[in-house]
């Protein structure tokens, strides 16, 4: 029965319409109170939005909202590795020779089904992951985890699963099955880093801050390397998820040490130091 529901939400036409409803220019009455009544069920912290509700033309528009200046500080110094987003840590420790990741205990997947390529995995055996689940109620924008440049990135079409505690269980491989963005990176004194935005039921958009791509469901995959590496900072906009899903963050450098505690991160905090 589990199994059943998980893939009837999963249908792409299920998210296509999640998204137009969340896309449409609702009344401005309508519209403010529908996001009053989401900060509630989901207990936002309106002291960190950055833009009156008032501003929001869209549902969409105040799903991924900006933050006020200085509610996330991003952590300094050399060999460190942030959180790209706030988020849950549902899985996170060291990159086995294998290369299958952690899905949830007892389930695992494959690091080159996740990547879609042979040679990026090599690149991370042996270095550390995390997997990070993004709630409603959390702010939605990734941003990059380094200081360093992007390389390239590939875009993976897929289903768009859940990615909650009834799916994880219930979907084998769900991370390399659902649609995905993955950016590649060349960290300053960290080497290879990847960052994969995984989409989600009602997630049927990604985008990605330094080029004009925005996924759909049905689009064919994509691999881009830019004319030129292009250099990012920690903290800077990386992309954003349009309603919710999970990053996976990949860093080959085997001399890290976890710089975090506790279930919870937020964007900017410190999850890995060079040790």
């Amino acid at each position: 029965m589990e199994r059943r529901l998980v893939r009837a939400v999963a249908a792409p036409w299920v998210s296509r319409l999640t998204g137009r409803l969340a896309d449409a220019r609702l009344p401005p009455l309508l519209l403010r109170a529908a996001i009053r009544a989401y900060g509630r069920l989901y207990r936002v912290d309106w002291s960190e939005v950055r833009d009156p509700i008032a501003s929001f033309k869209t549902f969409n528009a105040f799903f991924v909202r900006r933050l006020c200046a200085g509610a996330r500080p991003v952590a300094g110094g050399p060999g460190v590795v942030t959180s790209p987003c706030d988020a849950g840590l549902s899985a996170w420790g060291q990159i086995p020779e294998d290369g299958r990741l952690e899905q949830i205990k007892g389930k695992t997947y494959a690091l080159e089904a996740l990547l879609g390529s042979a040679e990026e995995t090599e690149r991370f055996r042996g270095g550390v992951y995390a997997t990070l689940y993004l709630s409603p109620r959390m702010y939605h924008r990734v941003h990059s985890p380094v200081d360093g440049r992007i390389r390239s990135w590939r875009y993976l079409p897929g289903r768009l699963f859940p990615v909650n505690d009834l799916a994880l269980p219930n979907v084998e491989g769900l991370f390399t099955r659902n649609e995905r963005v993955a950016v590649f990176l060349d960290g300053e004194d960290l080497g290879p880093v990847a960052v994969v935005l995984v989409g989600a039921t009602n997630v049927g958009r990604i985008s990605l801050a330094f080029t004009d791509l925005v996924t759909n469901v049905g689009r064919a995959a994509l691999w881009t390397e830019p004319a030129a590496p292009i250099s990012i900072a920690r903290g800077d906009d990386l992309g954003a998820f349009n309603l919710g899903s999970t990053v996976v963050l990949l860093v080959a450098d085997r001399s890290l040490r976890p710089a975090a505690a506790g279930e919870r991160v937020r964007m900017g905090q410190a999850l890995w130091r060079k040790g």
